[in-house]
């Protein structure tokens, strides 16, 4: 078999796998399930780092998935590929009036209150319906704030968010006094929660946001590293204002 361009060939050529690969072979939907999260976040960092070559690459793992699942649901007579591509479509459809239909929109913050109201006519019992509780929690706080404000929850300006913010800030710190664990982390909670809702407002994506911070300080920290051991001196023996000057050094640099 060679490589072609082709769906169809894909779909046959993880059939052979699944029939005369002794590992493909054995796999189940449980076996797998964490690759499928994994090649996620791949695909993600390669986007972050702008390499589309990888990113292309990524994307085909992530259909790999999509494929090899759908697979395995076919030998079990559960669905088969053509299920998996028949319900997106019908979803596409149903969820877009606006282009299939004779639903008229302003915009696009209309689109997404429509989306919005009609997966509640689907059956779902809240609008929060559909985020699964392992996402991220920075993730899943920007997705629920957005699905809230789709159906009107939401401050009118960023600046009473931010008020909101400075409230949950004065919180926690008098919950630093009570020295009270519990308290300390709900109230924690809420000062991060609404950094996040302060950031909607500015079109910044907490989670991406916070990974770029997460980037920057490995990368500082590595350099304090690279610099000390260059001394021959462990990070244990260094003083704070040794590494400060390492750490600025690598700042200015970038």
């Amino acid at each position: 078999m060679k490589p072609s361009r082709k769906f169809e060939d894909l779909v046959e050529l993880v059939a052979i796998l699944r029939k005369e690969c002794p590992w493909d072979r054995k796999q189940t939907h449980e076996s797998i399930k964490d690759n499928l999260i994994e090649e996620a976040y791949e695909a993600i960092e390669a986007l972050d780092n702008q390499d589309f070559d990888e990113f292309k690459k990524e994307l085909g793992d992530l259909l790999l998935h999509v494929v090899f699942h759908s697979r395995m649901a076919t030998e079990t007579e559960t669905f088969d590929i053509g299920d998996v591509i028949y319900t997106l479509m019908e979803k596409l459809i149903r969820r877009h009036p606006h282009v299939f239909g004779d639903t008229e929109v302003d915009g696009e913050e209309q689109v997404s209150e429509n989306w919005e109201n009609i997966k509640l006519k689907e059956g779902k019992k809240s609008t929060l319906d559909g985020l699964p509780a392992h996402l991220p929690a920075l993730i899943r706080a920007q997705r629920m704030q957005e699905k809230a404000a789709n159906v009107g929850f939401d401050w009118p300006e960023w600046k009473l968010a931010w008020e909101k913010l400075d409230e949950e800030l004065q919180e926690f710190r008098q919950a630093l006094e009570t020295n009270n664990p519990d308290e300390l982390a709900d109230e924690f909670g809420d000062v991060l929660f609404s950094l996040v809702n302060v950031s909607r407002y500015f079109d910044l994506n907490a989670e991406d946001s916070l990974r770029k911070t997460n980037a920057k300080f490995e990368q500082r920290f590595r350099y304090i590293e690279k610099k000390l051991k260059e001394q021959e001196k462990a990070l244990k023996d260094a003083t704070l204002e040794e590494m400060d000057v390492f750490w600025n050094e690598a700042k200015n640099q970038a």
